[in-house]
């Protein structure tokens, strides 16, 4: 009998499994969480289609002289409104776009008493506000992050329960959690914050915020201030852009998931708002923020 030459056929199979193998994790298995539509600063970078009843603004070819246009409203959109204004300012010089951020509740208020000519809001406009003329615009897509500080000896993760629960006042110790045994100092926002009733609605299921007394209440929706307080026990939320790059904090995961990933459970959408009818400074400023261009600027990464 000759003799068989080349490498045993237990050789080819093991070869053959292993391929098999390698085939199924390139191709058949995908990531448990794959990343959102978020730069790396937690920007996003393309905003939201707007729904059917959305107006739309063409883009301006120019605006007339001495354009003067007021924005105010929700901190959490801040970086967004800087760019907007960079943008139009560059494209149009003769315009003079003016800037503050007193919060969505505020910023509503200047728009319907006629201070302000946009509000940048980070919840949805409510019935008795849209009765009132106000009209919203969606400019773009934002998380919330829960955020502690960066010496805070708690290392884990929480889950959507365990959140609803800290921030109600039925988990005041970190110890409940998993943690060191601690009072959990709660840092919430005033409400008059967008963040504070998107939270709200979102977390809380609508509940209201706890009273216990390790939960403090801030005079003013300012989410710098709030970040200095958290400390090593403190606890607090925040958009995820304001809180991506801040090297004092840390963002907790939520589920397993942490924010700036697709599947992150506490997304919400930002929003415009003007009075109706939109006046020509607000076309203007609306069509150049909806447009190719406007979008480009208004996403920019520092």
């Amino acid at each position: 009998m000759a003799k068989r030459s080349g490498p045993p056929p237990i050789i080819y199979i093991i070869i053959f499994l292993a391929l098999l193998g390698l085939g199924y994790w390139f191709f058949l298995r995908k990531p448990a969480d794959q990343p959102a539509n978020i730069s790396s600063t937690g920007q996003p970078t393309v905003a939201p289609p707007p729904p059917p009843d959305a107006e739309i603004f063409p883009s301006p070819a120019s605006v007339p002289p001495n354009t003067q246009i007021q924005i105010d409203g929700s901190t959490s959109m801040v970086t967004i409104t800087e760019n907007l204004k960079q943008g139009f300012s560059r494209q149009f010089p003769n315009a003079r776009v003016n800037t503050m951020a007193n919060g969505t509740n505020n910023g509503i208020k200047a728009v319907l008493n006629g201070e302000a000519d946009l509000a940048g809001i980070s919840r949805s406009l409510t019935p008795q506000e849209e009765n009132q003329g106000l009209k919203a615009l969606p400019i773009a897509s934002d998380q919330i992050a829960i955020v502690v500080g960066i010496n805070n000896p708690y290392q884990g993760g929480l889950t959507d329960t365990q959140v609803y629960n800290i921030f109600t006042g039925q988990i005041t110790n970190w110890s409940e959690v998993g943690g060191p045994n601690a009072t959990i100092q709660v840092i919430n926002r005033p409400p008059v914050s967008g963040t504070h009733q998107a939270f709200q609605e979102m977390v809380l299921q609508g509940r209201t915020f706890g009273t216990t007394p390790n939960i403090t209440t801030l005079p003013r929706d300012e989410t710098t201030g709030m970040l200095r307080q958290l400390g090593t026990d403190g606890i607090g939320y925040a958009t995820f852009t304001q809180v991506v790059n801040q090297q004092t904090v840390r963002t907790l995961s939520i589920e397993g998931v942490q924010p700036g990933s697709l599947s992150y459970p506490y997304q919400r959408q930002l929003y415009y708002v003007y009075k109706q009818p939109a006046s020509q400074a607000v076309q203007a400023i609306l069509g150049y923020a909806t447009s190719p261009s406007g979008q480009q600027v208004i996403f920019e990464e520092d």
